[in-house]
């Protein structure tokens, strides 16, 4: 297959997850660039970060037009992930390729744990959690642990964004739900518009090293791009509890090929 179709195709499949779950892009961008576009991890995460990052905008656009991303808190997770993740990104320059496998494979693994012990169905509203949701006017509460929670999540995001491509959608969606008590929606929204603020910032800084194969980023993230907003209209239609298994199994699975071309078992 022509290698242009073939990123667009596969940028396709991120955006899809992206619109199902607000989570998971980056999560399976590198697996689908290492092995379907044979891209060394180093060049995977940045072209999986603009992948990401581009769909993400345009799905937190669309979020800002129905009045449901919470843009402050937003802010602050994305700005934390922003200083950070040049710093991932000078360390996946500085690390070899089968360490930084490994320990991307670990990251899949724990993503897919995370998945399968979530319960289905709807979140527990805990009345303990740091960032609560004023019943008057339906904004967060800002207090100091609430910052900190949400503080905190931003710089392990931006981290990882850096460094592996990933730590957006699937750390942002559980942090979001242990530490507030917004609904479902409101969450995957605004977990998009930080993946696109961290993303900026990560892109930019692998730009800087050279590391980004742009004839193949664009193609890439031009065929997410579109399946994000496909994916919108498919998404109020399916089963967002059986997607959630269905992905959790789909990274287990990559974990372990990922796992094996670490230690030399498999090749591209």
């Amino acid at each position: 297959m022509d290698p242009t179709l073939l990123a667009v195709g596969l940028g396709a499949l991120i955006g899809l997850v992206l619109a199902l779950t607000g989570a998971g892009g980056g999560v399976l961008a590198i697996p689908l660039l290492v092995f379907g576009l044979h891209l060394p991890l180093q060049q995977a995460a940045p072209v999986g970060l603009v992948a990401v990052g581009l769909a993400a905008a345009l799905g937190a656009a669309l979020g800002l037009k129905e009045g449901i991303v919470r843009y402050r808190a937003a802010a602050l997770i994305g700005v934390a992930g922003m200083i950070v993740a040049p710093l991932g990104v000078w360390l996946a320059q500085h690390l070899p390729n089968r360490p930084l496998l490994g320990a991307f494979s670990l990251v899949l693994l724990y993503t897919a744990w995370r998945l399968l012990r979530k319960k289905s169905g709807a979140k527990a509203h805990l009345t303990g959690v740091p960032c609560h949701v004023s019943d008057a006017d339906h904004r967060i509460a800002w207090t100091l642990p609430c910052a900190r929670a949400l503080g905190g999540t931003g710089l392990l995001s931006g981290l990882l964004s850096g460094l592996l491509g990933v730590g957006g959608g699937f750390v942002i969606v559980p942090a979001l739900t242990r530490y507030t008590d917004l609904d479902v929606r409101s969450i995957q929204v605004t977990s998009l518009a930080v993946i696109a603020l961290v993303s900026v910032s990560g892109v930019s800084a692998a730009a800087l090293h050279g590391s980004v194969p742009w004839p193949v980023a664009i193609p890439f993230a031009g065929g997410a791009a579109v399946a994000l907003l496909v994916g919108r209209l498919l998404a109020s239609r399916l089963d967002a509890a059986r997607l959630q298994q269905a992905f959790a199994w789909f990274t287990v699975l990559v974990a372990l090929l990922m796992l094996a071309r670490a230690f030399g078992w498999i090749s591209t």
